[in-house]
């Protein structure tokens, strides 16, 4: 075979700097965007923070454009909260672990040297719901392999670590967890020996609300069985939970969506992001001529710092008309709620704004907007498409909340069961099988129609 040389032209798009950035700029909540941006000013010397509020903010009228501008003007306040109560700030330090608190609290007691790392051990084998998943039989096997530790002071060591803040942590399974709770806060409480009883052996039967059946085991009347229930519902069965939470992270909206008369006014949320200009006494420092290597710097920063603020221009552009698209095709839900949600799929969007469902994808991820019906992810918009009986469509989360309101209506001694609902949203004109309502009464939460029945 002849060794040979050949010339082919050909085009391929190559994913330069500038467009990975792009790309990444695209895909950020507003909170990361923040740290985005201050990076980038803190890498170079040409960006700065422009103090002055931009002359102008952009608003977009769903449908067509009118002379409303006085009336936007009005609602002004409106748009942002208050800045005295800021929900958006994040005082909170870094929060410890669960272990953390324990283990303060460990070294602040007293403790022989065997008991404290018999404790140590204990609390190293606590999940994040605060039960203990090592048994103590195998923690003092492990621990003390030639030692004559007895299982009784283990128990002893594990009783004290359950009055531990948050109380009833370490326990072993629920019972234990919720009987330590029910010492602590009703052992002086008429109903104390009931509620032990009933923490103790009829867990099953407070899960089911059968009262009648605590009425006979217990022997009270329907008030005590009320009054009973309601101190049990109010202990915590994951008290680890209390403890080494992240911190909350506050939502920021992107976009606030408002109707002004009859149109729906989108307006991006200029608050959340920092006007960043170039700096022009750095940049007025670049000579033409110049090729030293000083000069080279301030031009290729001077470049970065131009891709930079034309990828927040396109993110904010493409955000815009992302907004706008979905609030154009989701004004119903606007105005009558989740069951008037239509179908609504990437592709819609992107073929209405010519662009690649990909770049619709990044767009909606992390971004919220703010509606009088709540603050909603832009992915929550888009749901799948099921038939109906007039040949029409109707959308997943439309049928989740007829579903979720049929629910609610029902008689608690008689739930409907998914075969029922099925039969219930046929007779809408929807037409669904049993097993989507039990993904779609999963999805929501809701227990099957057995654990739903509520006894009198």
């Amino acid at each position: 075979m002849k060794t040979s040389l050949e010339l082919k032209l050909g085009t391929q798009l190559t994913m330069t700097p500038q467009l990975q950035q792009a790309i990444r700029l695209l895909q950020l909540s507003a909170l990361d965007l923040q740290q985005e941006i201050q990076t980038a000013i803190e890498n170079n010397p040409l960006l700065e923070i422009d103090e002055e509020k931009p002359k102008s903010e952009e608003t977009i009228v769903v449908e067509e454009y009118k002379d409303i501008w006085s009336k936007i003007a009005a609602h002004k306040g409106d748009w942002s909260r208050d800045d005295e109560n800021n929900p958006f700030d994040n005082r909170g330090a870094q929060e410890e672990t669960l272990q953390d608190h324990l283990f303060w609290q460990l070294h602040l007691s007293c403790f022989t040297d065997v008991d404290f790392s018999i404790a140590e051990r204990i609390i190293e084998s606590i999940n994040e719901e605060g039960y203990l998943t090592t048994s103590l039989e195998e923690i003092i096997e492990n621990l003390f392999a030639e030692s004559d530790c007895s299982i009784e002071e283990a128990h002893a060591v594990l009783h004290r670590i359950q009055h531990f803040d948050p109380i009833g942590v370490a326990a072993r399974n629920l019972s234990e967890c919720l009987c330590i709770q029910a010492k602590q806060f009703f052992s002086a409480h008429p109903l104390f020996n009931a509620i032990m009883l009933t923490l103790n052996h009829y867990l099953n039967e407070v899960a089911k609300k059968d009262k009648n059946s605590l009425m006979k085991k217990l022997h009270i009347d329907a008030t005590q069985v009320e009054t009973l229930l309601a101190l049990i519902q109010g202990l915590n069965p994951k008290p680890g939970l209390e403890i080494g939470q992240q911190n909350t992270q506050y939502i920021v909206p992107d976009a606030f969506v408002r109707k002004v008369d009859t149109q729906w006014v989108v307006q991006l949320n200029f608050e959340t992001i920092p006007h960043v200009r170039i700096n022009q006494s750095y940049a007025g420092l670049i000579r033409k001529a110049d090729s030293s290597r000083d000069n080279q710097f301030i031009k290729n920063q001077l470049q970065e710092a131009k891709w930079f603020l034309k990828s927040l221009e396109n993110r904010q552009e493409t955000l815009k008309n992302v907004i706008v698209c979905i609030v154009e095709k989701q004004k119903d839900f606007l105005e009558y709620g989740e069951e008037a949600m239509k179908p609504l799929i990437l592709s819609e969007v992107a073929e209405a704004l010519d662009m690649h469902e990909s770049t619709i994808s990044r767009v909606t991820t992390q971004k919220y907007i703010h509606t009088p019906r709540g603050i909603f992810e832009l992915k929550y918009f888009f749901s799948s498409q099921l038939a109906t009986a007039e040949g029409g469509s109707c959308s997943a989360t439309a049928i989740r909340a007829v579903l979720k309101k049929l629910i609610a209506a029902e008689n608690p001694q008689h739930p409907l069961s998914d075969n029922q609902l099925s039969t219930a949203l046929s007779d809408q004109g929807i037409k669904i099988a049993r097993r989507t309502i039990a993904k779609y009464r999963e999805a929501l939460s809701i227990p099957p129609s057995h654990e739903r029945k509520q006894f009198t």
